[in-house]
């Protein structure tokens, strides 16, 4: 045996014997930092190559910067880069590009050239067998003395051929090489950039389920093998009464629980409610906060609780494995009726991991879908990764016309709501981001992109105190009613401001087929008398959110949407969630997104536009 191999064995040996620790990791989630490979190529020819070499480079440096300065985790993690050793002219040079990509982790590519290039075999080593679930674009140049767009042509009708999707990214215009790039070119390439790397993002965490179905709602059915084919995820199960045992046997961190206390207690508003109740205030809000750190360290686990030294100070018996958490990405929590029958609701819980802070500060938010809905916490998953937001989960509680509103409360609202609304709200669970106008913090961020706005809240410690005091002070959390959660609980009430742009969405399951809807519209201010109307009759202590879809009625809203929950994101983003979704072929079967906005992979256009075939054809990512 050499002397390296013989090392080598004597460090597994010593492995073997080492006892367990918890490893911390740099971010709370553990996984590969999604990576973008950005592949020049051009015509190999003596003098060809070397009349595009500079100017080649020249576009991908463009393409670099755009998307390391724009495009990161929802944590602030920057998106890795990397770029081929040379410019890609032939089979070999694919073939070392290929390999480098492999050691990096690259799970997107963006092709880049001003010429031609031969398409078909200068690709193939690059489109060689690991590569087949990488998300794939191609950006030609649109200029005359160079034929990016014939290049461009002929590889995504290779591509076509291999079923291989790629997305299509060439300027309407003629480009000038000496500015910087075109806005349709820059948004397309942030696009992909952005919806490809959730994908990467998504793949090998967790669904965390939290209990089982919830009365019924076929949402909270969580299917297995849909996560695994379409989103390369696994789920983990969680009976319920481990959280109580936890609760009982004092499983997390002490110290945290009474910093959590005295925030909440001092920040927020509360109504306890009146007579007999089941639990005295401060119990009943402590019990909240236990369950809330307790659902967090299931999720991602937490170091503390494998310290014996914390464990002998603060009354609990360490356990690594318990420690772990499920490295879930996105979690559910059953809670009705079993739980909510003998314990508090999760409301607290649901509304303050959903949202952008807590009692430690502004952070990234946590998905947490009410009831166990597991297709509406892929959405939230999918749309909080694209925008860097928290997404709210709401009912689809009532359809309002301008004429049921007017026979209520006497008040003329036609102008207001010509097609009517709908009135979202879902028991206190809401992100408490969702009190305020979030876009509206940001200078002129009425007019950005969602993630831009998001980019200048995470990169500004005044705008982040402003976001906070305005959720907290617009935030009231209140008694919830016993006649449907006896064990009590507290849930956040507010109303959402109106003139604040939300998409809409939803995953459906139909068989094994996973289908998606996306529609764009925004809230609505309604006077006070029907506001107070509309609360009163349905439920005042939840929080609420009048809502109207664009460019059809709330009534056909209503009719077309799956089930009795959607999930909604700050700003117009309908296109961003028809890419990802062809990403993961998932068909789109609703959405009001402008024809001239949709970006999809070319192959989509030789299945004459249909969604669906496009995906039937293909098949979902992971199967």
């Amino acid at each position: 045996m050499s002397p390296r191999a013989n090392s080598k064995r004597k460090g597994l040996a010593a492995t073997k014997t080492r006892p367990r620790r918890f490893k911390t990791t740099p971010r709370q989630l553990v996984g590969h930092v999604p990576t973008i490979a950005i592949t020049p190529v051009a015509d190999g020819r003596a003098g060809a190559y070397d009349d595009n070499l500079e100017k080649t480079w020249r576009m991908v440096e463009k393409v670099h910067d755009l998307i390391a300065k724009n495009v990161t985790m929802l944590d602030g993690t920057p998106v890795r880069i990397v770029t081929a050793p040379e410019i890609v002219y032939g089979p070999r040079t694919g073939a070392l590009a290929q390999a480098h990509y492999t050691k990096q982790g690259v799970s997107a590519n963006i092709w880049v050239s001003r010429s031609w290039a031969y398409s078909d075999e200068l690709m193939s080593a690059c489109q060689g067998i690991g590569s087949s679930e990488w998300q794939q674009a191609a950006y030609g140049l649109n200029q005359t003395d160079r034929p990016g767009a014939v290049w461009l042509k002929a590889f995504t009708a290779a591509m076509d051929e291999k079923k291989r999707p790629i997305f299509c990214i060439y300027s309407a215009d003629l480009e000038n090489e000496d500015r910087p790039l075109s806005a349709f070119v820059a948004e397309r390439i942030l696009r992909f950039a952005r919806c490809a790397t959730a994908v990467a993002e998504i793949r090998g965490k967790n669904y965390l389920s939290l209990g089982g179905v919830s009365m019924g709602i076929i949402g909270s059915d969580v299917r297995r093998n849909t996560f695994l084919d379409y989103l390369g995820m696994g789920t983990v199960s969680y009976d319920m009464v481990g959280i109580k045992g936890r609760m009982d046997k004092r499983f997390y961190d002490h110290e945290e629980f009474e910093k959590a206390f005295r925030f909440m207690k001092k920040k927020f508003e509360f109504q306890f409610g009146q007579g007999t109740r089941p639990q005295p205030p401060d119990e009943l809000l402590a019990d909240c906060i236990r369950m809330t750190l307790i659902v967090r360290d299931l999720m991602v686990g937490n170091p503390v609780l494998a310290s014996k030294s914390a464990g002998k100070a603060q009354g609990f018996k360490a356990d690594i494995e318990y420690a772990q958490g499920a490295n879930a990405i996105a979690a559910g929590i059953q809670g009705q009726r079993q739980w909510t029958d003998l314990y508090p609701n999760f409301d607290i819980t649901e509304s303050i991991l959903n949202s952008s802070f807590d009692w430690n500060g502004f952070r990234a938010p946590m998905i947490l879908a009410t009831e166990n809905d597991s297709k509406n916490a892929m959405g939230m998953m999918i749309a909080s990764l694209i925008t860097g937001m928290p997404q709210l989960f709401a009912d689809i509680r009532t359809n309002w016309t301008a004429e049921s509103i007017e026979a209520a409360t006497g008040v003329d609202v036609s102008k207001i709501v010509p097609r009517g609304l709908i009135d979202k709200r879902n028991s206190g669970a809401g992100a408490l981001d969702y009190a305020i106008d979030v876009p509206a913090l940001v200078a002129g961020g009425k007019d950005m992109p969602i993630q831009e706005v998001a980019a200048r809240i995470k990169s500004s410690k005044s705008l982040q105190k402003k976001l906070m005091k305005g959720a907290i002070d617009g935030t009231t959390y209140m008694n919830a009613e016993l006649t449907y959660f006896p064990g009590d609980g507290l849930s956040s009430h507010y109303t959402t401001p109106g003139a604040v742009p939300m998409t809409a969405y939803r995953y459906n399951v139909v068989g094994d087929l996973v289908t998606s809807s996306v529609v764009e519209g925004e809230t609505v201010e309604l006077p006070g008398e029907v506001a107070q109307h509309i609360s009163k009759v349905t439920d005042p202590t939840w929080p609420e959110s009048y809502w109207v879809p664009r460019d059809m009625s709330s009534f056909e809203y209503m009719s077309r949407i799956g089930p009795n929950h959607d999930a909604n994101s700050f700003g117009l983003i309908g296109a961003d969630m028809l890419t990802i979704n062809a990403m993961l072929r998932i068909p789109v079967d609703l959405h009001n997104v402008p024809r001239d906005r949709i970006f999809r992979p070319t192959m989509w256009d030789r299945f004459g536009g249909d969604d669906f075939r496009a995906c039937e054809a293909l098949g979902p990512l992971y199967a």
